[in-house]
């Protein structure tokens, strides 16, 4: 089945058209013949009996852009100019940049800005370290740290690869929680390096976020980071996942009515995000949880494609020591957590869930199943897309967990909190509005940042953690 087109996939294209009725039309009418999704056509200029227009169209993917421009081209009467991939456009020069928050325009800025008022400042933090909170950048300042080897599913692209994600994270950062953020891309697999790297730049920042570091490594160097530093480390793929699937989730059974601890949820993906998410569950009360990776389902006594968090996971799930593949575990499941790749789960598998299944197929760009294929068979469907309803995406947790814990000084980012936000995720959504197509809030309700943050700054009041 074809996707849907996307704004990821949009494309502008400069025709000349010859100025007469039912051209337009023409031209319209081939790229609706050809799947093309029109958003805008403009006017750019007319005279001599031609005229210029600028059309703009979601496409499904490249191949389907080309064969856009392609048909465009072959209409009599009308002239491709030019084309252009509005992605590409927008990366043009890089998505963030720094702006001076002290005007600089006479001398007295500047000894104040600079040399020599500058001095006094730095003498008043030398001699009262904690004073770097309020006199510098430090209090709202996040770094995002990636070595590029887990980059969404694309997979070890290198870190100078990995820095349009790590541009578009600091992007999300200052738009939706007002946190200023820059991207640090390691030029190393090692994560010795990588702990090190860190620890010596963690002076300018008030929180750590890792991004995009493959397991297992990232536990270690999350686990190294977050004993050594005293400001809080998150890695966004484990518990930033983690907090927005929780979230639906607890929306999901209240819809289908069933309760965490009756349930049985099969993940497939047991990376740095599988495990994570599968924690988060079990915290909240699912007991019966099975994990798939290429060789299967993960049980206890397993030797094949295991890893020091594999055995923790292997110890930890699977109560009932169910083996066999995807196809086989998915029997009776009520809820699927798909963290793998693009066209993992079938048809046949999903019609072996439970009554009111729940499909959770959050691989990017690409999901498990998509929505138009697993729809006659499930209850409740969401993806990591935002061009289908129920989009999981942690643009709706990092920036308010964020913002909670530079509000509160919090010197680590714990369970407690990250099952606040949660929750508070959660009960954006008033009971009267909850839906089997309305399980989470979209990225763009202005009452999550503030609800998360709050909920976080309260369980880390809660907890002991916050230092103001």
């Amino acid at each position: 089945m074809e996707t849907t087109p996307s704004a990821s996939y949009s494309i502008t294209v400069r025709v000349e058209l010859q100025n007469r009725p039912g051209m337009l039309g023409q031209l319209t009418s081939k790229v609706g013949e050809l799947g093309g999704d029109i958003g805008a056509v403009d006017i750019v200029s007319a005279g001599d009996g031609l005229m210029v227009r600028d059309l703009t169209m979601n496409c499904r993917d490249e191949a389907h852009a080309q064969t856009l421009v392609e048909g465009i081209n072959q209409i009599d009467g009308v002239k491709l100019l030019h084309h252009s991939d509005r992605t590409f456009l927008l990366h043009l020069g890089g998505k963030i940049e720094v702006n001076s928050r002290a005007p600089i325009r006479t001398r007295d800025d500047l000894s104040m800005a600079y040399t020599p008022g500058v001095a006094r400042v730095c003498m008043d933090i030398h001699h009262n370290p904690e004073h770097a909170y309020n006199l510098t950048i430090k209090k709202n300042t996040v770094a995002v740290v990636t070595d590029g080897t887990a980059v969404l599913g694309l997979g070890d692209i290198g870190p100078a690869a990995a820095m349009p994600v790590m541009e578009g994270k600091c992007a999300l950062f200052k738009e939706f929680a007002g946190v200023d953020a820059f991207p640090i891309c390691v030029d190393s697999k090692d994560p010795s390096v990588i702990i090190d790297t860190v620890r010596r730049i963690a002076t300018s920042f008030g929180g750590i976020n890792l991004e995009d570091i493959s397991a297992p490594r990232c536990f270690e160097i999350e686990r190294a980071l977050d004993e050594e530093l005293d400001i809080p480390v998150f890695h966004d793929d484990q518990h930033g996942t983690a907090v927005v699937t929780l979230a639906p989730l607890i929306n999901a059974l209240r819809i289908v009515k069933k309760e965490p601890q009756d349930i049985k949820v099969v993940f497939n993906g047991v990376g740095a995000s599988g495990v994570a998410v599968s924690k988060i569950f079990m915290r909240y009360g699912v007991a019966n949880i099975i994990g798939c990776d290429t060789a299967g389902a993960i049980y206890q006594g397993r030797t094949e494609n295991m890893n020091d968090m594999k055995a923790w996971y292997a110890n930890n799930t699977n109560p009932n020591g169910e083996k066999g593949s995807l196809i086989d575990v998915i029997e009776g499941a009520d809820v699927f957590v798909g963290l793998s790749g693009p066209g993992t789960f079938t048809v046949d598998m999903v019609k072996k869930m439970n009554r009111d299944a729940i499909v959770f197929a959050m691989a990017n760009p690409v999901p498990e199943i998509m929505p138009e294929i697993a729809a006659p068979h499930v209850r409740i469907m969401a993806t990591g897309r935002s061009d289908y309803p129920n989009q999981i995406n942690n643009v709706l947790g990092f920036p308010g967990v964020f913002r909670g814990a530079l509000n509160c000084r919090a010197s680590v980012i714990n369970d407690e909190m990250k099952e606040a936000a949660a929750n508070a995720i959660a009960e954006v959504i008033p009971p009267e509005e909850l839906n089997e197509d309305y399980i989470t809030p979209t990225v763009f309700n202005k009452a999550v940042v503030p609800a998360v943050a709050k909920a976080v700054e309260e369980a880390a009041e809660r907890t002991g953690v916050a230092r103001r």
